[in-house]
């Protein structure tokens, strides 16, 4: 009996303590960068690795793309107009040892730097550039970041500006402008109206100018819809064109 609790003790103990601090386990998205004796000798993973207990130390790294929100920034526009922008940012590791050994923390790395490039960029711009071209600004956003994140071997693939808060002075400004353009644009449209309709009536009037009898027709039609309106009273106006030809018959009988 003592004979066996020993070798539990003294035998199997040890192997399995070995078995526990040896043995890791990786996922299919994730990597491990092993140092062994403070020295790297590369990323392995997924699945089963063996290290070496008190010699070898991992790191496990994230390979999923990572979605991050840049804090509400401070930002003057180059027109001088204070606003605050806050974005997302999507990056992940493409290369393991780059993202332990070339920089401390790249997750605290890229979050700040995203901040600083944030505030850079939209610094660069109008007000108007940026709410009309929001695009073009997050193309110029990720290229940036994804050069200066690089050496770290993260790759950032997108970055959106999600919310533009303005002043309230400003906000009432842009109403105002807004409000304005479409009182133009209805201007314009009614005087372009305006226009064809005269344009309209002067084709019309010389057709009855070469053709008596049509605005006669104009006339009978008139009547006709004034006649069908349930009014009490009608005032029915009697174009001298049409007595035109019986007076010339009465001034030739006389």
């Amino acid at each position: 009996m003592e004979v066996g609790t020993s070798f539990w003790i003294f035998i199997v103990g040890p192997v399995l303590v070995f078995l526990f601090l040896s043995v890791k386990i990786l996922n299919e998205y994730e990597r491990g960068v092993i140092f062994r004796l403070g020295r790297v000798i590369g990323a392995k993973g997924p699945g089963l690795i063996i290290l070496i207990p008190w010699i070898d130390t991992l790191s496990r790294i994230d390979l999923r793309t990572i979605t991050m929100d840049v804090p509400p920034q401070d930002v003057i526009s180059r027109d001088n107009v204070t606003i605050k922008v806050n974005a997302v940012v999507y990056f992940k590791v493409v290369d393991p040892v780059k993202a332990v050994i070339e920089v401390e923390n790249y997750l605290m790395a890229t979050s700040k730097l995203a901040q600083t490039t944030l505030r850079s960029v939209l610094g660069q711009v109008e007000l108007d550039e940026l709410l009309a071209s929001r695009e073009s600004i997050n193309h110029r956003l990720q290229t940036i970041l994804d050069t200066q994140t690089e050496p770290w071997g993260v790759k950032v693939s997108h970055v959106e500006v999600k919310q533009i808060d303005l002043p309230t002075e400003m906000q009432r400004a842009m109403a105002r402008q807004a409000e304005a353009e479409r009182e133009r644009r209805a201007k314009v449209i009614a005087a372009g109206g305006e226009l064809e309709a005269s344009e309209k009536l002067g084709q019309a009037a010389e057709v009855m100018a070469k053709n008596p009898i049509a605005l006669q027709l104009r006339y009978l039609q008139t009547i006709q819809e004034m006649s069908s309106e349930h009014t009490t009273n009608t005032i029915i106006p009697f174009p001298i064109d049409i007595i035109r030809p019986f007076l010339k018959s009465f001034d030739k009988g006389e």
